[in-house]
């Protein structure tokens, strides 16, 4: 008789195999129900593999060489532009990016601001205190 394999490591068998980073809470929805998903992700997170970011916004997760402390893989701008992506929100450069590529400005942009195209979001997306702001544009 085969033995199954547990929601827990299907969806960490999942988020290694996966492309990206950053993971939604409905990523995970046709393996199981939302209540059994959440108790998983939350074993996930006390084994090391992800980091909450966000509501329902999860990233895959590492060790710092430097620390020893678990860090998201990639920098808050890259999941903030993956997440918003993932959540179907159309992004372009900030002002204060797009004053630094004109050459206007000689400031260098941390890339903490994400300019969102005609729409609001309210959605907070951060790691460790340190959060992601948003700026309207033109589309």
């Amino acid at each position: 008789m085969k033995k199954r394999k547990s929601l827990k490591s299907k969806m960490a068998y999942r988020i290694k195999r996966s492309r990206g980073s950053v993971f939604l809470l409905g990523d995970f929805s046709d393996l199981a129900g939302r209540d059994q998903v959440l108790r998983a992700l939350r074993m996930l997170i006390a084994e090391g593999l992800i980091v909450k970011i966000g509501y329902g916004l999860y990233a895959r997760a590492k060790i710092s060489k430097i620390s020893g402390r678990l860090l998201p893989e990639k920098s808050l701008p890259e999941l903030g532009q993956e997440s918003l992506r993932k959540l179907k929100v159309k992004t372009k450069a900030s002002s204060s990016e797009l004053d630094y590529m004109r050459g206007l400005s000689t400031q260098v942009p941390t890339g903490r601001v994400i300019g969102v195209v005609r729409s609001r979001v309210s959605r907070k997306i951060g790691y460790n205190g340190v959060c992601i702001s948003y700026e309207r544009v033109a589309g």
